[in-house]
């Protein structure tokens, strides 16, 4: 039932926006729903083993068209993005929730890959820093 209503939403949001006339601010075509990204690198900079590895990537949908995010993926286990699947109406806001795992010390470097409807539908995100080993 919760799809039906998800997909009725979207052809009505669809019809109704496609008689509405905007102005493209940017270079892309804003019938079609888009990421606007605070950042899409978070640096965690220098943390210590065992710390908190949860962050969040802020977004805009800058598009004209509600947003549906199908899939996100992280480059390896030990970065585990979560994301709301419900669709992200243009205006509003939505997050993409990161959590790396920090008991692996060293350097790191990972993506995350998140599928959508999106004006670029494959889009990439990444996280980086160093986990330092503690000293006792």
């Amino acid at each position: 039932m919760k799809k039906i209503l998800i997909a009725i939403t979207l052809f009505i949001s669809a019809f109704s926006i496609s008689a509405q006339t905007a102005e493209p601010t940017e270079d892309f075509d804003t019938d079609t729903p888009n990421f606007k990204f605070e950042e899409e690198v978070i640096d965690y900079g220098k943390i210590n083993k065992n710390t908190d590895g949860n962050r969040v990537f802020k977004f805009v949908n800058t598009g004209n068209s509600p947003l549906i995010i199908t899939n996100a993926k992280g480059s390896c286990g030990c970065t585990v993005p979560t994301y709301n699947k419900e669709p992200i109406m243009p205006g509003d806001s939505g997050e993409i929730k990161v959590k790396y795992a920090t008991s692996r010390v060293g350097r790191f470097s990972k993506t995350i890959t998140l599928t959508s409807n999106a004006n670029e539908p494959k889009k990439v995100l990444r996280i980086k820093g160093e986990v330092l080993k503690l000293t006792e």
